[in-house]
């Protein structure tokens, strides 16, 4: 006779579990936060050749309150920091990150007074995706992964 406990999740709160990760993994409603050239390349991987819809990612939202993935793409300068951690608290739990190229995971060759040098800095970052810019490829990759990181994680039921 085995007892169910919270350290020892039962089957059906394990098959429930796992329902919802997939779930979740495949209804990814992005904020894109664009601020520079690596935008044309944001917007590449969405378009119909590489498809964000085949991964559930392929509707923005442009309400930070809709949205579960935070796509900050491009330069982030000091004077627009604080709006970036304004949109990242606006955000409902779960939420992750997606740092989107050279110049916003360590600043770029920008080494000076006005650009942040790393947006992790401001905001925790779950995905790096390098790159100046990042190829679609690698975005796809750099989703794909956050979604196997969505599906891995204890889910609140």
């Amino acid at each position: 006779m085995s007892s169910v406990t919270p350290e020892s999740p039962g089957f059906i709160t394990t098959q429930l579990e796992q329902v919802v990760g997939w779930a979740r993994k495949f209804s990814i409603f992005q904020y894109p936060f664009v601020t520079a050239c690596c935008g044309m390349e944001y917007m590449s991987a969405g378009a119909s050749h590489y498809d964000f819809d085949r991964f559930g990612a392929g509707l923005p939202r442009f309400s930070p309150r809709q949205a579960d993935v935070l796509f900050v793409v491009g330069t982030i300068s000091h004077k627009i920091a604080p709006i970036l951690r304004m949109v990242y608290d606006q955000m409902c739990e779960p939420k992750w990150v997606i740092a989107f190229g050279v110049c916003t995971c360590t600043g770029g060759f920008y080494d000076n007074y006005a650009t942040v040098q790393g947006i992790d800095t401001i905001i925790p970052v779950d995905i790096y995706i390098p790159g100046c810019p990042p190829r679609p490829e690698a975005v796809l990759d750099g989703l794909m992964k956050l979604q196997t990181r969505i599906q891995k994680q204890k889910q609140a039921l």
